[in-house]
């Protein structure tokens, strides 16, 4: 059943992914001398040239080009949801809240780090009038965070983010940990309503394992850089335990010091990394996403007759665009190219 029903959608994914770039394609694009030259490279290759066609050579900044690049990744995800059957559409559809999620998450940071003038979402418009009843318009305009909430009323996110306020909890950090443990939550939970038995039980592996480092990161950054209470802490964690016992979680939040927050985590199933074992405390930020990278790799090979095929493209896609974006502003901070290939090896 699996392989008559992805048959023709795992095809399509294979097209689009040998159209990803390649290391030695970063590479070329490293050692380039300006952002005009990357950007013209990016034109040449086949998944950006219709993005890039007709750049306007007055607004190379990172704004404007993630934009670009954003756009790639929206008319890869319409490319894929076209294609697909409706049983593959319901997952893309629960697959969808992570772009509104982001594009609420850029606007707050626009919003709330006091930036000039109005941000511009015009280009992603007809994309988001298909799949969401966001009204961006509405958002882009919003002055403050009362004006914010009410042009996302009568959504799940207006619901959140008015409980927020009355709480006084409007700062970014406060919001973007909100907004992200209300989309996993909610993708944990509505999985069984779309996902069969086996299905469900191949994506756990990557939903449940992002939840697990989800819940690692947020510990870390509690403790080492908000310094929050243990009870302040749990508060803020997501309540699914996937790999990651319930036993090991309250270790790591209640660790003396990084020390023994790692030799924690070491002992858990995300302790098998390298450097863990050899006693260092590496960036938490990197050792999460080098294993989220090896578990998507593992799953879109594994099962590709299964939605994994999907989740582990738009995963690749996403990073790629992160990749991206590092390789122009090295660029445009004058990096070597051999410094710029050691910040992508970090992604």
């Amino acid at each position: 059943m699996g392989l008559l029903a992805y048959s023709g959608i795992t095809t399509k994914v294979r097209a689009m992914e040998s159209r990803l770039l390649k290391p030695e394609q970063f590479q070329q694009m490293a050692e380039l001398e300006d952002v005009r030259s990357a950007a013209d490279y990016l034109k040449g290759q086949p998944a950006y040239a219709e993005v890039f066609d007709g750049l306007d050579d007055t607004r190379l900044h990172r704004g404007y080009i993630e934009q670009i690049l954003t756009q790639s990744e929206y008319r890869d995800f319409t490319k894929l949801y076209r294609f697909s059957s409706v049983k593959q559409r319901k997952f893309l559809d629960l697959y969808f809240k992570h772009y509104e999620v982001e594009v609420i998450k850029k606007l707050l940071r626009h919003m709330l780090g006091g930036r000039e003038g109005q941000p511009d979402l015009s280009m992603f418009q007809e994309f988001f009038e298909k799949h969401s009843s966001l009204n961006l318009e509405a958002l882009c305009k919003a002055r403050n965070f009362s004006e914010f909430t009410e042009a996302l009323e009568g959504t799940v996110y207006g619901e959140l983010l008015t409980q927020m306020q009355e709480k006084g909890q409007t700062g970014l950090f406060d919001c973007e940990l909100r907004l992200d443990l209300f989309y996993f939550q909610s993708l944990w939970k509505l999985r069984g309503r779309i996902l069969g038995k086996e299905e469900r039980k191949i994506l756990d592996t990557c939903f449940g394992s992002r939840l697990d480092l989800l819940n690692i990161q947020w510990i870390y950054r509690a403790r080492s850089f908000y310094r929050l209470s243990p009870a302040e802490i749990y508060a803020l964690l997501i309540p699914v335990h996937y790999r990651l016992r319930a036993d090991k979680v309250k270790q790591l939040v209640e660790a003396d010091d990084d020390a023994r927050f790692f030799a924690v985590l070491k002992e858990t199933p995300y302790g098998k990394q390298e450097e863990l074992q050899a006693g260092k405390m590496p960036d938490i930020q990197l050792l999460s996403n080098q294993m989220l990278n090896q578990i998507y790799g593992k799953t879109g090979r594994c099962y590709p007759h299964s939605p994994a095929v999907l989740d582990s493209y738009l995963y690749r896609k996403e990073l790629e665009m992160r990749k991206i974006i590092t390789t122009l502003e090295g660029i445009r901070y004058g990096l070597p190219a051999a410094e710029i290939m050691g910040l992508l090896a970090k992604q």
